[in-house]
């Protein structure tokens, strides 16, 4: 019996007309390009020139084999695969001596050179599958002078290396391409954009590939549990959306499932509004009769309360909870004991605390309880919750991420065989059908700015978040009120792959609300 990965293998993406006939194609300096900031310029002085590229027809120059390394870096995102066979099929056709190499675990096999040449076998076994399995992942950086020089030497060979990372990956990317350039090396450092997150964004980049299978995945799991609210009508569930810092997952989950209530980081509100917003959703529920509902939390959504920013905050900085001002010391003691020693306990290598590890759902559920109380709320009132993450992180690619993928693949062969270096690849007019993509090579180092961490000044690409005055937020809050009381809650179902296009090669609802992406200021 056939299974549906198997069957999956078989699928062929569709990529945009202009990468359809590479030999009949070059990359050409885009007089558009952005600014940079001059303090970022003076840390990127090799790179800082580097302009945006279109694609544009014209005779490629004859080209030798080339050899292309590729790392994947960071958490998974589904399509990963598709990058790499879109790079494999493009590479073969630029020449068919070429080489793909890649580096196993992320950063760490290419600071210890552990490589291993992809084989057409082994690409076949992975096409629009799930997962990063074949070469792995990791979350080493390049932090160090030596680092950077390892990466050097591994390198020594290469035409390109391909990095397939989020923001933080993609800076290491740029941090690798300035290094490279003022060693005099001619290898190309190229990114594509991956993040579940969606918060990998800029004026060329719509999105990140990733988004769509993974929140689709998590919104047949949220309509599951709304059917299965609606049918017992005896609990209130608290979700929790994996999202390190933007509340972009949740969002298009709630256009998706159209749950009673979604918090939104971006929105700013304090702990004690939110408590006190759900507090006044349940009385109003249970007025028309109803002790049941769906409350969607984003993962990052203590970074953005203003009294558990200040906590956290001084935490990072070594504050002992005796120690604390009196304000925040009254945030502390609020908290229930489990959060209490996880804001203690959890914390990165650099002595921040790792808020997506706080359990922000049983935080609220407690607060919530002890609102009622304070409220003589005379009803029911049972919760369960639920922490939806690695479940979208692997799963098999939407048909939109298996093409989207694909096409980066492509395209980031295509900056290899023209040595484009500090890019990323990007695609726009995502919304339209597959042919009518139009692929560009965004510069990475307009995207970067300055943000401090670890009481350090350091280039990083700005995380985008969602902008509350933009097109899918309106749209989502224009009906927020009305999914509060009226249970119109969406069923999405499993994902789709085969039958009607509208609905196996959906984009995600994001795109199909905004025009056209324009960074906040």
């Amino acid at each position: 019996m056939t299974t549906l990965p198997e069957k999956r293998l078989a699928y062929v993406p569709k990529i945009p007309q202009a990468l359809q006939h590479l030999l009949h194609v070059r990359c050409e300096a885009d007089p558009s390009s952005p600014n940079v900031r001059p303090e970022i310029a003076d840390l990127f002085p090799h790179l800082h020139t580097t302009p945006s590229y279109r694609i544009v027809s014209g005779a490629a120059a004859k080209k030798a084999p080339l050899k292309v390394g590729v790392v994947f870096s960071g958490g998974p995102a589904s399509g990963g695969h598709n990058v790499l066979a879109g790079l494999f099929d493009a590479l073969g056709q630029i020449h068919p001596a070429s080489q793909l190499v890649g580096f196993v675990g992320g950063f760490s096999g290419l600071i210890n050179n552990r490589c291993k040449a992809l084989s057409l076998e082994q690409i076949d076994a992975v096409r629009n599958q799930g997962g990063f399995d074949l070469i792995g992942t990791g979350r080493t950086k390049l932090e160090s002078m030596e680092d950077m020089q390892k990466a050097h030497a591994a390198l020594h060979s290469f035409d390109a290396l391909v990095v397939i990372g989020g923001d933080d990956s993609n800076t290491n990317g740029a941090l690798l391409a300035e290094y490279l350039l003022s060693q005099g090396s001619k290898t190309a450092i190229i990114g594509v954009p991956k993040t579940i997150d969606g918060d990998l964004r800029s004026r060329d980049i719509e999105l990140s590939f990733g988004f769509d299978s993974a929140c689709k995945t998590y919104a047949e799991l949220i309509g599951n549990i709304c059917r299965d609210a609606l049918s017992t009508r005896k609990y209130y569930h608290f979700i929790k959306l994996m999202g390190r810092s933007a509340s972009h997952i949740a969002v298009e989950c709630a256009l998706l499932t159209q749950p009673n209530l979604t918090i939104i980081g971006e929105e700013r509100k304090s702990l004690a509004q939110i408590v006190q917003d759900i507090a006044d959703l349940i009385i109003r529920r249970k007025a028309v009769g109803k002790e049941f509902g769906v409350i969607l939390v984003p993962e990052g959504l203590i970074e953005f309360m203003p009294e558990m920013g200040a906590l956290t905050g001084e935490l990072s900085r070594g504050v002992l909870p005796e120690k604390l001002c009196p304000k925040d010391r009254a945030t502390w003691d609020l908290l229930p004991e489990k959060i209490q020693s996880q804001l203690r306990n959890s914390k990165d290598p650099h002595g921040n605390v790792r808020v997506s590890q706080i359990s922000t759902e049983e935080l609220l559920i407690q607060l919530v309880k002890k609102e009622l109380v304070a409220r003589n709320f005379q009803g029911s009132a049972n919760f369960q919750e639920h922490f939806f993450g690695y479940e979208g992180r692997s799963c098999l690619p939407t048909n939109f991420d298996a093409n989207y993928a694909y096409s980066l693949g492509v395209l980031g062969a295509l900056a290899a065989r023209d040595r484009v270096t500090g890019v990323i690849c990007a695609i726009r007019s995502l919304k339209e059908t597959p042919d009518q993509w139009i692929p560009v090579l965004s510069s990475l180092v307009p995207m970067i700015h300055l943000e401090e961490r670890n009481g350090l000044k350091k280039p990083v690409i700005a995380k985008v978040l969602v902008d509350v005055k933009g097109a899918y937020f309106l749209s989502f809050s224009t009906h927020r009120n009305q999914w509060a009381l009226e249970d119109n809650y969406r069923f999405p179902g499993p994902i789709q792959f085969f039958g009607d296009t509208a609905l196996t090669d959906s984009c995600p609802r994001i795109l199909e609300l905004t025009s056209v992406y324009t960074p906040s200021t």
